[in-house]
């Protein structure tokens, strides 16, 4: 959905290390970072990453949205992230909006 809006997207996989992330968003400069968590057992994985992207230095630089099955705009605020998809279509508003937010 991303990549039909016109975004340039970098899939890094599934079951990601939160250091594979921190060196993705070094390397390739995003604005926007998104995660997602197929089940609820993987949503504690979200707030780790977050988290690692802080201590990295390097959350100032990126714009987090995440979504998934499981995950709530609740949680999507207590995690520190900037954005919550509830599904793939409004995660491509929402990342539209952060991505304007970033360039205003």
């Amino acid at each position: 959905m991303l990549e039909g809006a016109g975004f340039d997207v970098t899939d890094l996989g599934a079951d990601v290390a939160p250091e594979k992330f921190v060196a993705a968003i070094r390397e390739k400069q995003p604005h926007i970072v998104g995660m997602s968590a197929l089940l609820t057992v993987t949503m504690p994985s979200i707030k780790t990453t977050i988290r690692a992207i802080e201590a990295a230095g390097v959350r100032d630089q990126v714009r987090i949205i995440v979504g998934g099955a499981p995950v709530t705009e609740a949680f999507a605020r207590e995690s520190g992230a900037d954005g919550y998809g509830e599904n793939a279509s409004t995660a491509v508003g929402v990342a539209r909006r952060l991505r304007e937010g970033m360039t205003a």
